[in-house]
């Protein structure tokens, strides 16, 4: 049972923002810290991914546990109210999600997904991690 009216409900949930969120901002400001320069949301890419870094030919989507489903996440849930909905809703995400990806890399485009939680707990790792593919990235274009 929902603590709100429903209609208390969805004034909340129509406030959650899809851009600029507070573990776009943190990633995108170490990443600029490290050198790496990019553009964001990049209406002419599919998806509009978060974080664009041509030079690197990549592109970063931040996903948020619960709007993306992260099922391995303790965020990554149905809600138990009007869960037919939140069902459906979460599964077309992520259909557009893969959709978009397929998109990009026929592209030609590398992608990854960064979530959450990933920022949010284990942020020095997530960054490293990144990072060292963002460069081996690189590193395989300059071979060919």
């Amino acid at each position: 049972m929902d603590i709100w009216t429903k209609e208390k409900r969805s004034e909340v949930m129509s406030k959650i923002k899809g851009k600029n969120t507070k573990p776009e901002l943190i990633l995108r400001c170490n990443l600029f810290k490290q050198g790496f320069r990019f553009r964001i949301h990049r209406k002419d890419l599919p998806g509009k991914p978060d974080i664009v870094l041509p030079k690197y030919k990549t592109v970063i989507f931040v996903h948020g546990c619960f709007w993306h489903y992260h099922k391995s996440c303790r965020e990554g849930r149905i809600p138990s109210t009007n869960s037919k909905f939140w069902q459906d809703k979460l599964e077309h995400n992520i259909s557009k999600d893969k959709e978009n990806m397929k998109a990009l890399k026929k592209e030609n485009w590398k992608v990854f997904v960064v979530w959450e939680c990933e920022i949010e707990k284990q942020f020095e790792r997530t960054i490293k991690k990144l990072t060292a593919k963002i460069k081996l990235q690189q590193q395989s274009h300059r071979i060919v």
